[in-house]
């Protein structure tokens, strides 16, 4: 994956929309336009605050589906990830809770977004949805049957989840990449807001042998400058959002001052 031909940077930084409630799913508010309008909102306070990309997720439909979503989620996804598309002018991504990832690409392709995110693209992971098994096999012939260009970002040893067999993370990494073909790997804390460790960024580094390594998860403006050390690139959402709390709307403010700690580290590497 060329991370500059996707992001136009080679450390992208990667804010989170994370959706209201979707239509079928239990706190569901059945206003598809207020879903809308907090989505935009929170592209454009990203957009303005200076990030690289955005990446969509279905974030508060839990208690998440296992694997396949209703088809009203992709509807209302599709409908939504289109609009924020015309609204920003940066690389969006798809994330589908918990792991449907074929859906996830089929928006993707049918709206010219340009990654995804995928939770468990290899191996077994017991999570508190029951043993969610990894699909490479179907997800990467589907991407070859659509024809898409689709980069598959894929999250190893997944956060809120423990795997089936050996954790080993170097093992794990290579599987991901070299069986699983994914495009670029992310590495999380154990639940969503925690980072991961210094150690374990440059263990799966070493692994990914020059694929992009991405934080998934805990990344702020005090623990970014050693991070990004061992690190391509960072998926954000709880530091970007007021007072920091994960069921907050996205702070124009934080972004800025995110996005400011970032500039320091790059300018001090120049």
């Amino acid at each position: 994956m060329d991370l500059k031909q996707i992001f136009k940077t080679s450390n992208p930084i990667i804010g989170v929309v994370h959706l209201l409630p979707l239509p079928t799913s239990p706190r569901w508010g059945g206003s598809l336009q207020a879903i809308i309008e907090r989505a935009e909102q929170e592209a454009t306070a990203l957009a303005a605050g200076g990030v690289d990309g955005i990446i969509v997720e279905n974030f508060f439909d839990a208690p998440f589906a296992k694997e396949r979503v209703d088809p009203a989620v992709v509807s209302a996804m599709t409908i939504i990830v289109d609009r924020l598309m015309s609204l920003v002018m940066l690389p969006v991504g798809i994330n589908v809770l918990r792991n449907d990832a074929k859906s996830g690409m089929a928006i993707a392709s049918v709206v010219n977004a340009q990654f995804i995110r995928v939770n468990v693209l290899t191996g077994i992971m017991a999570t508190d949805q029951g043993l969610i098994e990894g699909n490479a096999y179907e997800l990467l012939r589907y991407r070859r049957e659509l024809g898409s260009e689709v980069a598959i970002l894929a999250d190893v040893l997944v956060k809120h989840a423990r795997p089936l067999g050996t954790p080993n993370l170097t093992t794990a990494v290579k599987d991901t990449i070299e069986r699983g073909l994914a495009d670029g790997v992310i590495l999380s804390g154990w639940a969503t807001g925690t980072p991961p460790s210094f150690e374990d960024l440059e263990l799966a580094q070493a692994a990914a042998h020059g694929t992009p390594v991405f934080i998934g998860s805990g990344a702020n403006w005090e623990n970014i400058s050693q991070l990004m050390q061992a690190a391509d690139g960072v998926i954000v959402a709880s530091s970007l959002k007021r007072q920091g709390k994960i069921t907050e709307p996205i702070d124009p403010l934080r972004v800025s001052q995110f996005m400011e700690a970032v500039r320091e580290i790059y300018s001090h590497k120049l």
